[in-house]
């Protein structure tokens, strides 16, 4: 709902849809949701890329042989590939980061997924991502896709969202807290 106001849920979610529907078709929403995490990824992981998506002064043409030199390194499929082409030319890369996450989330509610966004202080080992994902299932009551990432600000503990409600337990947030706490005794 939030997305909305902005302006891009809705022209993210349309973006989206045309997508399944076409990887619908074609059998492929698989192939085409391991591409979009790949290069969800790399936009995540690179400032470079994410101003590319974002400037206005870069050309479409520009833009779109970019994005496309970094789809073939990514080795992404060919209705990727037409897609990001499709949005650049388009002048909606501004989005893209969006419309990956629509993508994303309409073919887990098809099958009955939802996705908890979990940020940890370190990198979770499998043993660890096993029982967090076990726990979160018992919690929601339903298949849930987990979605890592890491901030060592954290300094140690969990922040898991998982649709609305929200669970913090980092230890930045129990300082934090103990210091406000702190002050209203001084």
């Amino acid at each position: 709902m939030a997305a909305s106001g902005t302006g891009t849920g809705g022209l993210a979610g349309r973006y989206a849809s045309a997508l399944f529907e076409l990887a619908d078709e074609k059998k492929s929403l698989d192939a085409v949701a391991a591409d979009l995490k790949s290069l969800k990824t790399l936009i995540d992981e690179s400032d470079d890329l994410r101003r590319l998506l974002r400037s206005p002064i870069i050309s479409r043409g520009d833009q779109a042989r970019a994005m496309e030199a970094v789809l073939d390194k990514a080795g992404a499929g060919d209705l990727v590939k037409r897609f990001v082409g499709l949005v650049a030319e388009n002048r909606r890369l501004f989005a893209l980061r969006q419309m990956i996450d629509a993508y994303l989330a309409e073919l887990a509610s098809r099958r009955g997924e939802i996705t908890a966004e979990v940020v940890s202080a370190q990198p979770l080992d499998d043993a660890s991502r096993q029982r967090l994902a076990e726990a979160l299932k018992r919690f929601a009551g339903q298949r849930v896709t987990v979605d890592l990432k890491v901030d060592p600000s954290l300094i140690a503990g969990l922040v898991v969202k998982v649709g609305s409600r929200m669970i913090d337990s980092s230890l930045r947030t129990k300082l934090n807290r103990m210091q406000i706490a702190m002050k209203g005794i001084g």
